[in-house]
C-alpha cells in the first residue's frame, strides 16, 4: 500500500468514525424579554465541556446602537452552580463533569422593560473529544499531518468506547430497576390476592354465623 492509498483509507476511516462520534453543535435560540430559555445535555462523568455563547444583535438593536445583555447560569444534575455571569453579551464556560446526568445552561435577558424585544443567542456547545484543543496537542507533541489525524482518530475511538461503556452501565442500571419494580409489583399482587381471600373467608364465616343464629341454615 503506497502513501496515497493509506491517506485515502485514513480519511475514509476517520469519516466513518466521525459519523458515530460525539460532535460539537452550534445552535441559535430566541430568548424572550421576560422568561428563561435553557438547553441541556445528558453527559456522563469525567467529560470535558466547553461552550461559547454570544448575543446576535438584530437591525433594531443596531439602529439604536445598543447591544442587549444577558445572564447565564450553568448547573449540574444535582443543582450545583458551575457558572454564573450577569450583564454580558458573550462569554465562554468550561468544566469537567463530576457526575452523570443532565447539565443545564439557562439564559435570560437583564432588561425586563415592558414591550422590550427578545434577543437571539448563539451557543456553540462541545463535549468530550470535540472540546479538545488539538492545536495545543500538536504543538506539545510536535506532530502534524497524518500523525495528528491518527491521534485524533485514537481519541475519537476512545470517546466512543467510553460512551458505549456508559450506555452499557445505564442499561444495566435500568434493567436492575425494572426487575426490582417487577418483583415489587408481583409481591404487591400476591399480597392483594391474599387480602382478598382473607376478607372473603371472613365474610363467609360471618354469613354462616349470622344464618345459623337466624336458624336459616
Amino acid at each position: 500500500m503506497d502513501l496515497t492509498e493509506f491517506v485515502v483509507l485514513l480519511l475514509l476511516t476517520t469519516a466513518a468514525v466521525l459519523a458515530v462520534a460525539p460532535t460539537a453543535e452550534a445552535i441559535w435560540m430566541e430568548v424572550p424579554s421576560s422568561g428563561t430559555k435553557c438547553v441541556s445535555e445528558e453527559i456522563h462523568s469525567n467529560v470535558v465541556v466547553l461552550a461559547d455563547y454570544n448575543v446576535i444583535g438584530d437591525e433594531e438593536h443596531a439602529q439604536a446602537n445598543v447591544v442587549p445583555t444577558i445572564s447565564v447560569k450553568v448547573t449540574s444534575p444535582f443543582g450545583n452552580n458551575l457558572y454564573h455571569k450577569e450583564n454580558v453579551t458573550h462569554g465562554q464556560f468550561a468544566f469537567t463533569t463530576t457526575e452523570a446526568g443532565n447539565y443545564l445552561a439557562c439564559f435570560w435577558m437583564d432588561n425586563h422593560a415592558p414591550g422590550a424585544k427578545g434577543v437571539t443567542i448563539g451557543v456553540d456547545w462541545k463535549t468530550g473529544i470535540s472540546a479538545k484543543d488539538w492545536e495545543s496537542v500538536a504543538r506539545k507533541e510536535k506532530i502534524e499531518g497524518i500523525e495528528l489525524e491518527l491521534v485524533k482518530l485514537e481519541g475519537i475511538v476512545h470517546a466512543i468506547q467510553e460512551n458505549l461503556e456508559y450506555l452499557k452501565h445505564r442499561e444495566a442500571e435500568m434493567r436492575e430497576d425494572n426487575e426490582e419494580t417487577n418483583a415489587r409489583v408481583a409481591w404487591l399482587s400476591i399480597m392483594s390476592l391474599g387480602i382478598c381471600l382473607a376478607v372473603a373467608a371472613l365474610q363467609l364465616c360471618y354469613l354462616k354465623s349470622y344464618f345459623r343464629k337466624k336458624k336459616l341454615i
